[in-house]
């Protein structure tokens, strides 16, 4: 028999290495899968880490797959280490992405760039709404903000297709649920000619540095992790847990809603029930595979926007199921946990002996 014991200390080059381990045997395991399901291995990870770099357009879309996670990831990260469990960023982003539809649906030909300003605003005030009520009900109730966020989404995503299927429904669109393509006056601007990289990606490298600055260079950014690390600590300091928890999750709300505007004003264009893209709950990984710092982010943002990318070509290319890109994102998350646990503890093997008693 085996059982896990602390270490007197954890290694701290361990802790920056093991994203690159668990990335690692991801691959390894990975390469097992694809040879299970008859695919040549090599193919497969060429599909997944090589097809989206290999020219300029490729990495284009890398960059617009990886704006909205790691947005939405740099807000989930203040809350984490604030340490309140907002799981219900997916939710945020559909009500921002919601809002600022709303906001662009009402521009007409004769309406300037300037509403992109509010389109934006309205994005990010969504998502600051709809992660509030979270806030609300753990500051009034005490409510698990794990199980109200995580339920929120669903609600989020009945109040989209309500309104794609309904009052916001395109008259001239065929019956499909969705609304009509938004006047080119709302679009975000696109970095390059050619390209569907928006200014998004600038804002979500200029939240990464604001994040950083908040978190290592400002007095409430120390609250805030003080809070997270050691509560009575923080409350020792007098720093308010109430304020604590309104500002993570009023952040993270406000970067999701955020990131859901600039998908529906940038690369969508319109509103459908293909909104929620699973970028939530994606990001939960950018953000622990990115040990919450916003440099760490930056960089596993663009490994799980490769995910999603050689997903799609697997799909076209290899015959497989785009649900692949749920299973690799797992196996990182898991691999990432396995490595973490084995960190801050040790494998100790306890022999065991049997005694028999008298009769």
């Amino acid at each position: 028999m085996f059982k896990l014991e602390p270490r007197p200390q954890a290694s701290r080059w361990w802790g920056l290495g093991s994203p690159l381990l668990a990335l690692a045997i991801t691959v390894l395991i990975g390469v097992a899968l694809f040879m299970l399901l008859g695919k040549d291995p090599l193919r497969g990870l060429q599909v997944f880490f090589w097809e989206p770099l290999k020219s300029a357009y490729a990495i284009g879309e890398l960059m617009v797959k990886a704006t909205p996670l790691l947005l939405i990831a740099l807000g989930l990260a203040v809350c984490y280490r604030s340490n309140v469990w907002n799981i219900g960023a997916e939710g945020q982003f559909v009500i921002g992405a919601l809002a600022a539809g709303g906001v662009a649906l009402l521009a007409d030909k004769g309406t300037g760039s300037w509403i992109i300003v509010p389109i934006l605003l309205a994005g990010v005030l969504g998502g600051m709404v709809w992660a509030g009520i979270t806030a609300l009900l753990r500051d009034r109730f005490n409510a698990s903000e794990i199980l109200v966020s995580l339920m929120l989404v669903y609600v989020a995503v009945q109040l989209l297709s309500y309104l794609v299927f309904g009052p916001w429904k395109d008259p001239a669109g065929y019956n499909f649920p969705q609304t009509r393509m938004f006047d080119a006056a709302t679009q975000i601007p696109r970095l390059m000619k050619g390209s569907r990289v928006s200014v998004g990606l600038l804002i979500a490298l200029a939240g990464s540095a604001a994040l950083w600055v908040f978190l290592f260079r400002t007095k409430a950014g120390f609250a805030q992790q003080v809070g997270g690390l050691a509560p009575a600590a923080a409350r020792y300091a007098g720093f308010s847990s109430r304020k604590a928890l309104w500002l993570a999750l009023l952040v993270s709300g406000g970067a999701a809603g955020l990131a859901g505007a600039l998908e529906v004003a940038g690369p969508i264009g319109q509103l459908t029930p293909y909104v929620p893209a699973g970028y939530g709950f994606a990001a939960i990984i950018v953000a622990y595979v990115g040990r919450l710092h916003p440099v760490g982010m930056v960089f596993s943002a663009i490994l799980m926007s490769m995910f999603y990318i050689g997903g799609e070509l697997a799909q076209s290319r290899l015959g497989l199921p785009k649900s692949l890109t749920g299973v690799f994102q797992g196996l990182l998350l898991f691999s990432l946990l396995a490595c973490d646990t084995l960190i801050a503890y040790r494998v100790r093997f306890v022999t065991t002996r049997s005694t028999g008693g008298a009769r």
